[in-house]
């Protein structure tokens, strides 16, 4: 008999996390995440959740949590388009559409009680975090805070009336490419105009916050954009700065001005994917032997971005190349082999036309559904 229960303890948070192990159990490719991490993550501490507002529901079979879905209303995303649309995350189910299907119908509901008229997802928990559902690449592992799924995933959503909304893609690339006569020639011209270096790790409060200026304008006119805040983007720089060096992050300057910047984070799914999302007793000392002793051989660019009134200008392109092949030297010392930009856009022709120059190629697609919300009353 299965039951659905809203997630309101500590053990229905413990559930609700655990879901994936269930649905996984016999695929290779996923990588389970880190309990205490997943944990940490949902703490109402949080920063995201000053403006954002979730509930979860977890589905047993028996006492076995085996599906799980999130709604969520984000204030940030509603003050910034002036709509009202609300979300879906964290979808976990079994190939069975009764089960997804009353889950969905939960998490509308709940939205529709949050007066939303339109829903979106899969967002784990917003559009700055794991975004997308995966429809193709089910043959390799996830990299880090890139989403996985099984196949019949996007059959069960659409069963329960969704729709495409936007298409995403990761590509892979190495970072040991030769750069192309035009690429040189760019970056030649450039070099007198344009001063590239490192995070200044003494003044690291000031860089992220740099970083964060740019992005935020640098995506603002973007699909989904919502801006990073300055203490949720800070607590997502602190972590990202407990693994990466100084020069995973490289900031461009015109007279001083900072106008782009890129960021390289190594795929810590490649240290964790054998942990069994457990970090205790000894989990945590396997990873840092990993990461101290043994690089990741992979890495993704999961944040980048060129001032907005740069972009269709002769610095354009030039800042974007410049800024990926500053990080050329600092992946090849660590030992990188391959380098995942993720996501991009489907309507991102620019960007898909460097990373095409470059030799990439698309690794992985995912998908982002959305469908209007009906009130239950007028259901026929």
């Amino acid at each position: 008999m299965i039951k659905i229960a809203e997630v309101k303890t500590k053990k229905h948070l413990n559930d609700f996390i655990k879901v994936p192990w269930s649905i996984y159990e016999h695929d290779k490719n996923w990588v389970p995440p880190l309990i205490v991490e997943r944990r940490d993550a949902l703490k109402a501490s949080q920063p995201i959740f000053k403006h954002l507002d979730w509930a979860g529901w977890v589905a047993y079979d028996e006492s076995k949590p085996i599906a799980r879905i999130s709604a969520q209303v984000d204030r940030a995303h509603l003050e910034y388009y002036q709509n009202t649309t609300g979300f879906f995350g964290n979808f976990e189910s079994p190939n069975n559409s009764a089960i997804s299907k009353q889950l969905f119908l939960l998490a509308e509901q709940w939205l529709l009680s949050k007066e939303m008229t339109r829903v979106r997802g899969p967002f784990n928990l917003n559009i700055n975090q794991e975004v997308g559902l995966l429809v193709e690449g089910f043959d390799t592992p996830p990299y880090f805070m890139m989403t996985h799924a099984r196949d019949y995933y996007g059959k069960l959503v659409e069963d329960s009336g969704y729709a495409k909304e936007m298409d995403l893609s990761a590509y892979l690339i190495s970072p040991k490419f030769e750069p192309p006569k035009f690429m040189k020639a760019i970056l030649k011209r450039l070099e007198k105009d344009i001063i590239i270096s490192p995070l200044n790790r003494k003044d690291v409060m000031a860089e992220l916050e740099t970083v964060r200026n740019i992005f935020n304008d640098a995506w603002s006119d973007n699909w989904g954009f919502v801006p990073f805040e300055k203490d949720e983007f800070a607590a997502i720089g602190k972590e990202m700065l407990m693994v990466i060096p100084n020069d995973f992050i490289q900031i461009a300057r015109i007279n001083n001005e900072p106008v782009a910047f890129i960021v390289l984070l190594p795929n810590i799914n490649e240290a964790i994917q054998d942990l069994d999302g457990k970090l205790f007793p000894f989990g945590i000392f396997k990873l840092i032997k990993r990461l101290k002793l043994g690089y990741p051989k992979t890495a993704r660019i999961p944040l980048m971005g060129v001032r907005k009134r740069l972009q269709n200008t002769r610095f354009g392109p030039g800042l974007a190349l410049s800024v990926v092949n500053a990080l050329r030297k600092p992946a090849i010392r660590k030992g990188i082999e391959t380098v995942e930009m993720s996501w991009i856009l489907e309507n991102n022709a620019g960007m898909k036309k460097i990373i095409d120059i470059l030799g990439g190629y698309r690794s992985k697609h995912y998908r982002v559904y959305e469908k209007p919300l009906i009130p239950i009353s007028t259901h026929n």
